[in-house]
């Protein structure tokens, strides 16, 4: 069946923004400050660009009492997300962090069920066994980034943890104006966190300080990487399902992982039986994706 041209244009469009949030990880391995600093940084440049986007459209940004201490919350899970995200390239490789991350979908499958209550699946147990035994495959491979691997695997959970919460906070306003609310929760959060180390002596001035690339490729990260590509995901989503999103938004650590293998030199370039692993979790992670879509169209059938 072909493609309608709208159809066709939001593909491509979603595909360019998956390319994007693959870039987000060599951007984090190129700019100089470590992880906190960095984050706080990007969560600043992209509250502000989606607020003066939904302001520029006219959105109501204003948000109930006991929503908004939600939605900081929630905040605050993805800037330790980001955190331990960029903290394990630096530790690592772009490469052994974006395998690990590809974990973060099954993640969702375990901790779907607890929050909403229903059973776990088996093929969702054999298919988290399948993904063990990539990571296992990976850190066999490459002993000496093992820290990374465990820091990936925390930012892995911890995106998913995100991830589950927001589809039960996303029900409640626009889908926008809750990000720009939890963006700047876990802004203030690690704000905050920095100026208490800047405080006590256990962070010096020049470790935030940052160099005019810097501030260039900052600047890309919050922007471009995070507040259009945001933007954009949300409005493909009228055009395309919630399947074809999901299943593309998985294909980021492959987009991720290539750009490492020509841009960053031999420092990305792993053994074969780390790729082998890689493909493991991604195999798993589409197996995943294709179960779960097979399971709605019963569902809609019996309905």
């Amino acid at each position: 069946m072909l493609l309608s041209k709208r159809t066709y244009n939001a593909q491509l469009r979603l595909h360019f923004v998956v390319f994007l949030w693959g870039f987000t990880a060599i951007l984090g391995d190129i700019i100089s400050v470590d992880s906190i600093p960095l984050v706080t940084y990007r969560m600043l440049i992209a509250v502000i660009s989606i607020y003066a986007f939904l302001k520029f459209k006219g959105v109501n940004v204003a948000v109930s009492g006991p929503l908004r201490w939600k939605l900081y919350g929630a905040g605050m899970i993805i800037a330790l997300h980001w955190i331990t995200f960029f903290h394990a390239i630096k530790i690592s490789t772009v490469s052994v962090t974006l395998a690990c991350i590809g974990s973060g979908t099954l993640f969702v499958s375990i901790l779907e069920p607890l929050f909403f209550r229903r059973k776990i699946a088996l093929s969702e147990v054999l298919l988290g066994i399948a993904v063990a035994a990539g990571i296992f495959t990976i850190a066999n491979a490459e002993t000496s980034y093992i820290n990374g691997v465990i820091v990936a695997l925390i930012s892995a959970f911890l995106s998913a943890l995100f991830s589950v919460m927001n589809g039960m906070l996303v029900k409640k306003s626009n889908s926008a104006v809750i990000t720009v609310h939890e963006l700047f929760g876990g802004w203030l959060a690690i704000a905050l966190l920095m100026i208490a180390q800047l405080a006590f002596g256990e962070r010096s001035v020049e470790s935030i300080s940052l160099t005019a690339k810097d501030v260039g490729l900052l600047i890309v990260l919050g922007t471009i990487a995070t507040a259009y590509a945001f933007i954009e995901s949300v409005a493909v989503m009228k055009e395309l399902s919630p399947f074809t999103v999901v299943l593309t938004i998985n294909l980021e650590p492959v987009y991720g992982i290539l750009l490492a293998y020509f841009l960053l030199g031999d420092d990305e370039k792993m053994s074969p039986e780390f790729y082998f692993g890689a493909l493991i979790i991604l195999a798993s992670v589409l197996i995943n994706g294709y179960l779960k879509r097979k399971q709605r169209r019963r569902s809609q059938e019996t309905s």
